[in-house]
């Protein structure tokens, strides 16, 4: 995989690291640190981190840790999307506790976040709040206006990676122009960086931004003319970055939650792109979290908007792994442009 960085082995009751301990203000002589196993991210090490608090409850916490600059920007962005997710919607994701440099290893970042006790989203059977209830929610809570800007915009504050791909978050005041050269045009570089020339595929992208994008996202076209509201959007959650379980060790029934978000402020729909590309979000899913948010007019367009938004994915795996995910991509752009790229 790219831009991965260095395994680290961890230790079962490992030693904490000091800027770890001074993060979280803890006793290290009554915290042990182990192996969290798989989960998150494949290119970070993942622990667990259990304490004994003042008032003798036991508190855990998870933490990734990897090395390199690369581990240092992808830490950050993550610190930001679950925190950008957490305040909109507390039960939907992890709270992160901060990020930094290990004292003992400067060439090592870690992140700490509430520790998830996961179940399985199949196994849950609890009276919370559903995950797609939780995401209509998510996605009615309008973006935080950036200082310097005066309304909210497309973007994010931070860097954050899908997958291992540091992606453009700068702001953009219009949404079409923000997914045309934050997104596609961006994701284009990085796939003739890492994968050569392809001519056709530069041009289908090309036509794609150029023409289709502005004539399905267009401020005066989407939402009867009045555009749309950035919104906080998880940015990559296919099934895998989704489960039910509990947060901490508050206890209680598990309910759905996310993980593993690459954040930032844009149409909601771009949520749906990869949820549809990789599916475990089936028909009842979408029903109620229509029911609640319901599809950007022109209602007609919106299963070739939420094509559009799939498309940026598939370019962004064709980026990082090559391949098959190329035909995808060129399946997408040629049905689209056939249908809203004449000239």
């Amino acid at each position: 995989m790219l831009n991965t960085f260095r395994r680290q082995a961890i230790r079962s009751a490992m030693k904490i690291d000091p800027a770890v301990v001074k993060l979280l203000d803890i006793d290290p002589e009554n915290t042990t640190v182990s192996s969290a196993g798989g989960g998150g991210c494949s290119s970070a090490s993942t622990s667990r981190i259990t304490t004994k608090l003042s008032d003798g409850t036991q508190k855990l916490f998870f933490m990734k840790s990897g090395s390199g600059k690369d581990a240092e920007v992808m830490f950050k962005g993550e610190h930001a999307s679950l925190n950008a997710l957490h305040d909109a919607v507390p039960s939907l994701c992890p709270q992160s506790f901060g990020h930094g440099t290990y004292s003992s290893q400067p060439s090592t970042h870690f992140l700490v976040t509430d520790f998830l006790s996961l179940t399985g989203r199949s196994s849950s059977k609890s009276s919370a709040p559903s995950l797609a209830s939780k995401l209509a929610k998510l996605h009615t809570t309008p973006a935080p206006i950036p200082e310097g800007y005066d309304k909210p915009q497309f973007g994010f504050p931070v860097t954050t990676c899908c997958g291992d791909t540091p992606q453009d978050n700068s702001y953009k005041s219009s949404w079409a122009d923000f997914y045309a050269n934050n997104r596609l045009r961006f994701i284009l570089k990085r796939a003739e960086k890492n994968n050569g020339g392809d001519k056709e595929l530069h041009n289908l992208v090309e036509a794609t931004a150029s023409k289709v994008v502005p004539r399905l996202l267009d401020d005066d076209h989407l939402n009867g003319g009045r555009a749309v509201t950035p919104v906080v959007v998880h940015g990559d959650l296919w099934s895998g970055n989704a489960s039910a379980g509990t947060i901490g060790t508050k206890g209680g029934d598990a309910e759905e939650l996310v993980y593993d978000p690459s954040a930032c402020y844009a149409h909601s729909e771009f949520e749906l792109g990869i949820m549809k590309m990789f599916g475990g979000f089936g028909g009842s899913f979408l029903k109620e979290y229509h029911e609640l948010y319901p599809k950007t007019e022109p209602v007609a367009e919106y299963e070739d908007r939420v094509k559009l938004y799939e498309l940026y994915h598939h370019l962004n795996h064709y980026a990082l792994f090559g391949g098959g995910y190329r035909s995808g991509a060129a399946s997408i752009m040629k049905n689209l442009i056939r249908k809203y790229g004449a000239d």
